[in-house]
């Protein structure tokens, strides 16, 4: 296994994190679990090396692959969402380097992470596993698909943006659950929050983003 530095590198540390935190609170977001697992959660080792004095700015960054890191606020955003229905199970689609993943394991009792790309995803595990996290079970297989073996969820997240919301990951959301996912095209995105009850599933505008297209497997 690869060795992390889980203290912080340089001027890389704990009160970083609490500055960054501290801003993405003056941002709009309230859940007092998410901010606290945001500070807990060390993203410099989610990102290279070179790219770890850059891991506290509120911002996205490359983690190869074509793939990025998302912004701190939007993580925090997009799990404060899901969080706000309640339930113990998240699909997460994409799970890239592994730091979204870290932040859904102190929140939920088991997160189920899809990924398409096997490097990718056996960089993240490793990250995890050097945190001690241990409720975080992840496929490589096409996103599109979800996990249905596992279905039905209680929440969906989405890390990747699809031109249209995937059906099969409609139909894994348990009634009463809910889904946050970015769609459109190439450029921006709508971030959608989507609920489903027994009548079908309500959609509503959460944000404007810019995320990596979701691919789909061969």
């Amino acid at each position: 296994m690869a060795d992390f530095d889980l203290e912080g590198i340089g001027m890389t540390s704990r009160r970083t994190r609490e500055r960054l935190v501290d801003r993405i609170a003056a941002q709009g977001i309230y859940d007092s679990a998410v901010l606290d697992r945001m500070r807990a959660v060390p993203r410099h080792i989610f990102v290279d090396e070179a790219l770890a004095q850059r891991s506290y700015e509120d911002t996205a960054l490359p983690i190869g692959h074509g793939q990025t890191i998302s912004q701190p606020f939007i993580v925090a955003l997009m799990t404060q969402l899901i969080r706000e229905g309640g339930g113990r199970s998240v699909l997460e689609v994409g799970m890239g380097c592994g730091y979204q993943s870290a932040v859904l394991s102190g929140l939920f009792e088991k997160v189920w992470s899809v990924e398409l790309l096997a490097p990718l995803a056996a960089r993240a595990q490793e990250r995890l596993q050097a945190l001690g996290i241990k409720n975080v079970r992840y496929k490589v297989g096409d996103g599109y698909q979800g996990w249905s073996v596992h279905a039905p969820f209680d929440c969906i997240i989405v890390t990747a943006a699809p031109a249209s919301i995937p059906d099969a990951l409609v139909e894994q959301l348990a009634i009463g659950g809910r889904m946050v996912i970015p769609v459109g095209g190439s450029g921006q995105q709508e971030l959608l929050l989507i609920k489903k009850d027994r009548d079908g599933i309500t959609q509503t505008v959460e944000e404007i983003v810019r995320f990596v297209p979701l691919v789909k497997g061969a």
